[in-house]
């Protein structure tokens, strides 16, 4: 199938499992048209059709819990319950068994494809490099999370400096706008629970977010606690559409598992709850977009960090840890960039369709 038929046999799928919004699918269709990265961004079904083909000499590579939809915009920061910034991978919807190499290859594509659409300015050969540097440091030393306190102080720079001014963040949820009609009455306790306090005066909002999960409905609680604007966000969570693109067998979703068996500190505001996922959201609790950090970044630094955080990942599957890297010695230098340039090259060609 090309890629409007793969469009609408997925969104059809996913209507059946999760609750879906017309309208923000239409918003996410005009998304990608805009350019190449954020096509890729919303279109891992169609990236999980096109990989096992286009890179069959990676498929047979030691498999991992996988975050699957693994890109250079899905790392973020959170608070812990010692009150430190946090960063590292920021969504987990897809979560499935997959070859280790599936997602460096996403996340190396999403490098290149960022170059060529001028987030970011170095090459896309150094930045796959500097991604599998990274990533294999990690595995070497068993990994560790990145706390923004005494360590990773350039990291903190870079992410502290789009908090300096929280307005607009507050701004833009005020100016959702609030849910017509009755809300799911689970999801409305689950909200009213995750506050901090009982019988606040909450306002439910819809809220249009992300790119691959941009059209599943999205409900936030907004409330003025001590002071200050709060809000709480919950969403539906399904299988991975990897399993709707290689006909798997349909299992729930595994976000929970993957966060709970990561190289990871915890964020105390998440929770899954069954199919819904609930999470706090704050200027400094939430995905961070390219466009957002410094000018003059040290970018290679930056990617060989997000090399780092995936196999913190990965080590969440610590029975493949010598194989990996096993794996990986045997492979030439250039393995990962030669990989993303193919899918970059795929993932193009899609778009220009689509965009026709």
């Amino acid at each position: 199938m090309d890629i409007r038929e793969a469009t609408r046999s997925y969104e059809h799928w996913l209507a059946e499992r999760v609750p879906v919004l017309r309208r923000d699918l239409d918003l996410k269709h005009r998304l990608m048209s805009q350019d190449v990265f954020s096509f890729l961004r919303a279109t891992f079904y169609r990236w999980a059709q096109l990989w096992p083909d286009v890179c069959d000499g990676l498929a047979d590579a030691p498999a991992v819990l996988a975050v699957a939809d693994l890109h250079v915009e899905n790392f973020g920061t959170w608070r812990d319950a010692e009150g430190r910034l946090i960063w590292g991978v920021n969504d987990f919807d897809e979560v499935v068994t997959l070859p280790y190499t599936q997602d460096l290859v996403r996340l190396g594509t999403s490098a290149l494809l960022a170059v060529e659409a001028s987030r970011l300015t170095l090459s896309g050969r150094r930045g796959c490099e500097s991604i599998l540097e990274g990533y294999t440091e990690s595995l070497r030393t068993g990994g560790g999370a990145a706390v923004l306190a005494e360590r990773y102080r350039w990291l903190r720079d870079l992410a502290v400096a789009r908090l300096k001014d929280q307005r607009p963040f507050w701004d833009h949820l005020r100016s959702l706008r609030t849910v017509a009609g009755r809300v799911d009455e689970r999801v409305r306790r689950l909200l009213e629970a995750a506050l901090p306090a009982r019988a606040l005066d909450v306002r439910l909002v819809h809220r249009q977010a992300g790119a691959g999960s941009l059209g599943r409905l999205r409900v936030v609680a907004l409330a003025n606690w001590r002071g200050g604007m709060i809000a709480r966000e919950a969403k539906p969570l399904t299988a991975s559409a990897w399993l709707w693109a290689r006909n798997g067998r349909l299992a729930g979703p595994r976000y929970a598992e993957l966060i709970g068996r990561a190289v990871r500190v915890p964020d105390p505001f998440l929770a899954v709850h069954g199919k819904w996922l609930v999470r706090r959201l704050a200027p400094d609790c939430s995905r961070i977009e390219l466009a957002s950090l410094p000018r003059g970044r040290d970018e290679s630094r930056l990617l060989w960090m997000m090399g780092w955080e995936t196999a913190n990942m990965h080590l969440g599957s610590p029975k493949q840890r010598r194989s990996i890297l096993g794996d990986l010695g045997r492979r030439k230098s250039t393995w990962l960039s030669k990989a993303a340039e193919q899918m970059g090259e795929a993932v193009t060609r899609d778009w220009r369709q689509w965009r026709k």
